[in-house]
């Protein structure tokens, strides 16, 4: 019986030192530095082909995995900040501009030129995120106004942009963050979006019963600097990350993830030991692991959230995987864009 439970305490002894050997051996390899824009768009779509966009007017691509990189200025568009960018091939890809006008742009010739799809002069618009869930349909997310955040429709590939017929609630002061566009995701049979400032939430539309429900996280807000700033969706869970940008280094309740009950709510719980500071955006890899990044460095679980490695110290913004395809790729300040190698 003892000789029995000497093995067993062994084995497990084992297995803990090769997940964490594993775990250790992962790290993010630097692939491009020093262009003077501010990267937080990115869009992987294989193994190969990969768009990033970020501020002024800054746009690369890359089609061999990121081993080398094309950039350009929009021309005309120098001043935009692209926050976010949407590909579909190495010739097909949408980004969208914050602050004024609100902007959204097209190219189907690889970045040769780019068309106008969308324009708003109105100040108060400020643009956040932008997702597809296929081709055709994507949805563009903006902070609030009118106490609703505003959503804009496509059904034709981002030809044509309207007002969504049934835009969310919003309480004062609460916002989203375009740090990552991933506040901002289509996830099994939601919509959803998580937001900050006096709130932190999670909002999220049933494609089946047509209703928006409005859950509070557990991740610390009040600021206008504070809350959740992206989520992902894993195997059998949702993970959202954020915290206070302005205090990045803070590593308190940046985390939290939620899992479903029999009658399809979700339960909310927050994660104690976590990324190591704020974080910016998330992805999901495989199951239950996760990447996260921010500007205090990257972080990994492979076990849904319960417990984190930090991989990495480096300044990201977002990290994105392919669409189809394994390649991970991350992006941040100073036109800063990392591999992330497993």
């Amino acid at each position: 019986m003892l000789l029995n439970c000497l093995k067993n305490k062994c084995l497990i002894l084992l297995l803990i030192l090769f997940a964490s050997k594993k775990i250790n051996a992962q790290t993010i390899v630097l692939l491009q530095k020093d262009t003077a824009t501010s990267i937080r768009g990115l869009s992987v779509v294989d193994d190969s082909v990969a768009w990033a966009s970020g501020s002024k007017g800054h746009i690369a691509m890359t089609r061999n995995g990121g081993k080398t990189w094309s950039w350009q200025r929009v021309k005309g568009f120098e001043k935009a900040d692209f926050r976010d960018i949407e590909a579909f091939s190495d010739k097909e890809a949408i980004i969208m501009s914050s602050g004024t006008p609100a902007l959204i742009l097209k190219t189907i010739d690889g970045g040769s030129s780019w068309q106008v799809k969308y324009k708003n002069t109105d100040t108060s618009y400020f643009l956040d995120a932008m997702g597809f869930n296929g081709p055709k349909h994507g949805l563009v997310l903006g902070d609030p106004m009118n106490n609703k955040f505003v959503l804009l429709e496509t059904n034709d590939g981002g030809e044509t942009w309207q007002p969504y017929n049934n835009q969310p609630d919003a309480l004062p002061g609460e916002a989203a963050f375009a740090a990552s566009g991933t506040c901002l995701r289509f996830a099994s049979n939601y919509i959803g979006i998580v937001s900050g400032g006096s709130n932190a939430r999670f909002i999220h539309f049933d494609l089946v019963s047509y209703a928006w429900r409005y859950d509070p996280l557990p991740i610390p807000h009040r600021k206008s600097s504070q809350g959740a700033f992206s989520f992902a969706l894993g195997k059998d869970r949702f993970l959202f990350v954020g915290g206070d940008y302005a205090n990045d280094k803070k590593a308190d309740s940046v985390a939290a993830y939620a899992r479903s009950r029999m009658d399809a709510t979700l339960i909310y719980n927050p994660i104690k030991n976590g990324p190591a500071g704020f974080q910016s955006g998330i992805e999901c890899l495989t199951n239950n692991t996760f990447l996260s990044t921010g500007t205090p460095g990257s972080n990994i679980t492979t076990d849904g959230g319960k417990t984190w490695v930090k991989i990495d110290d480096k300044s990201f913004n977002v990290c994105r995987k392919a669409k189809r395809g394994k390649l991970v790729l991350l992006a941040g300040d100073k036109g800063r864009i990392g591999i992330f190698k497993p």
